[in-house]
């Protein structure tokens, strides 16, 4: 199982997608420069101090990609059912920048801040290439079993 080189794909996209979560996403400050608040996958801190809670569908949406990416990496008996899981990921992940991308506009068309992304928002673009490369193995995995089946 650790020897497929699509399993280390796929546990390296799962630690991305954890590392994403406990990561700031974005700050955003005023004009001067004055921070307003700071977003989480789960909350936004403004400057106050004060917390809210509205950002659950991100934090909901890493922690599904972070278990199936997991759970896909024991499930390497099973390859067919391996690669639609690495392929929903991948759509979830799309989805999350999705969601990423409506929570941003949505505060700055409420306030007049200024937007600036923390680096940990390429982490789930990293993860989407990771699970793209786990695919194309995993394929290649069921491509040499079915040729060796017809050898028999």
């Amino acid at each position: 199982m650790i020897q497929r080189i699509q399993t280390l794909y796929l546990l390296a996209a799962c630690i991305l997608c954890v590392v994403t979560l406990c990561t700031p996403l974005a700050f955003f400050s005023t004009a001067d420069g004055e921070p307003v608040a700071t977003l989480y996958n789960l909350w936004m801190t403004k400057a106050d101090g004060s917390r809210t809670f509205t950002y659950w569908a991100l934090f909901a949406l890493l922690l599904a990609v972070s278990t199936l990416t997991f759970m896909d990496i024991f499930l390497f008996r099973r390859r067919a059912f391996q690669m639609r899981v690495a392929s929903f990921s991948m759509i979830l992940l799309v989805g999350w920048y999705l969601a990423y991308a409506a929570f941003v506009w949505l505060f700055m068309s409420a306030g007049q801040a200024e937007f600036r992304p923390h680096w940990s928002v390429s982490l789930p673009f990293a993860a989407i290439v990771l699970l793209y490369l786990a695919f194309r193995g995993i394929y290649k995995d069921e491509q040499l079993v079915r040729s060796l089946d017809r050898l028999r």
